[in-house]
């Protein structure tokens, strides 16, 4: 009896199988587009069918950047991805990784081999990148005469700066003789001496923007003494001038905005800056007035003049604290000898004398202080205020003034 397999078995092994295959890892194919559905998740989930069949996909949401355009029943589209087996439901399905429209697919292969082979020619080296100048007088336009393209370059490089001259070239931008016209205007504007150049064209399919991938048109520019600014298409178009250009607009409005400085914000800026000068300047004058004021104040103190002054101020205050001083002393001197004068009218023979006292002196003129000095018979003389009196000594007696007093 055979082997019997569970259906997760049988499945894993052919899943297994489309693993191991490389052709199905990584392959491109065309049909149209049938029951197509954006699901609220991200995914979009179609199928691909030919008059012989059908295969279902599926672009997951992680995927979508590979999808430039917004994909519907009956276009005809390239998909490129891997088919592989949906384990759960044994079915398989091809997972797109990249959607691009029929016709496009082989122009897509070209493009992306031109620009292998100039990246590694190192054209798309930062390092042969020309800075913008910043402020410019002549701006030259490589694109189409009519169209929205050159219209919105003309007007807002004229309301962003009315001074800047913006030299057109007609170029073809598409069709036949197209890369011709794009060079011979890069030419033609570059020994014009334009200050920069803007290269490019509104949007369209790769086929209308192919002019713009053609190996002729991309060395115009490399080559080109003119830094160049190119304008090709929408935001999410690219082209091989993308690479080379000095600089990548996403528009052709945004090529001019990149070009053309804005005059009123100059205007703007410099008037700012004019003001903030003015407050500097203000700021900066004011602390030198102050300063010098400080200097003036300084100077008066330190003068001669000053100096005389304030010497003069001092001499008068030290006369007046010498005067003051002076009269202090001789009153107080005053009413010192006020009190000496005094205590010696105290001390003063004369006044006690006045008071009734006498001294007596001995025969010879001697101050009597005891008895001893003299005897019975002795002549003394005593003298009292207002004269003199002669005596013969009576009686001498001796008086205990101890006793007395106490």
């Amino acid at each position: 009896m055979s082997n019997i397999y569970s259906v997760k078995q049988v499945n894993a092994y052919i899943k297994n199988m489309f693993t191991q295959d490389f052709l199905l890892r990584n392959l491109c194919v065309s049909g149209e587009v049938s029951n197509c559905k954006y699901h609220t998740s991200g995914h979009i989930y179609f199928s691909l069918k030919d008059e012989s069949g059908a295969i279902a996909c599926v672009m997951f949401a992680g995927q979508r950047k590979g999808l430039a355009f917004s994909m519907k029943d009956g276009d005809k589209v390239v998909v490129e991805g891997s088919v592989d087996v949906y384990q759960r439901d044994g079915r398989y399905q091809l997972y797109a990784r990249k959607i691009t429209l029929e016709g496009a697919g082989l122009l897509y292969e070209r493009f992306l081999a031109l620009k292998a082979e100039l990246e590694e020619m190192g054209m798309f080296d930062a390092g042969y990148k020309q800075p913008i100048p910043r402020f410019i007088r002549t701006l030259g336009v490589v694109t189409a005469p009519t169209g929205a393209a050159v219209q919105d370059i003309r007007n807002i490089a004229h309301r962003r700066n009315p001074y800047v001259q913006v030299i057109l070239y007609p170029a073809l931008v598409q069709g036949d003789g197209a890369k011709e016209s794009i060079v011979k205007g890069i030419q033609a504007l570059e020994a014009l001496g334009v200050d920069v150049m803007i290269v490019g064209r509104g949007g369209g399919s790769i086929e209308d923007l192919w002019a713009f991938n053609e190996e002729e048109v991309a060395r115009a520019v490399f080559n080109c003494s003119v830094p160049v600014i190119s304008a090709v298409g929408h935001e999410t178009d690219t082209t091989i001038i993308d690479y080379v250009a000095d600089l990548r607009a996403p528009t052709p409005s945004a090529a001019a905005e990149l070009a053309v400085y804005d005059y009123r914000a100059l205007q703007e800026s410099l008037l700012g800056y004019e003001q903030i000068l003015r407050d500097k300047m203000g700021n900066r004058l004011e602390l030198m007035w102050e300063r010098i004021k400080r200097y003036q104040m300084r100077l008066r103190y330190l003068s001669p003049q000053s100096q005389i002054r304030e010497k003069r101020q001092y001499l008068a205050d030290t006369q007046e604290r010498l005067r003051l001083g002076m009269r202090r002393q001789t009153e107080q001197a005053r009413n010192s000898l006020d009190l000496y004068i005094e205590r010696l009218k105290g001390l003063s023979p004369l006044d006690k004398l006045k008071q009734g006292f006498s001294y007596g002196m001995d025969k010879d003129g001697r101050t009597l202080v005891s008895i001893a000095q003299v005897k019975r018979g002795d002549m003394v003389t005593l003298q009292v205020s207002d004269g003199a009196v002669h005596a013969q000594v009576a009686e001498v007696d001796l008086v205990d003034w101890g006793q007395i007093s106490g």
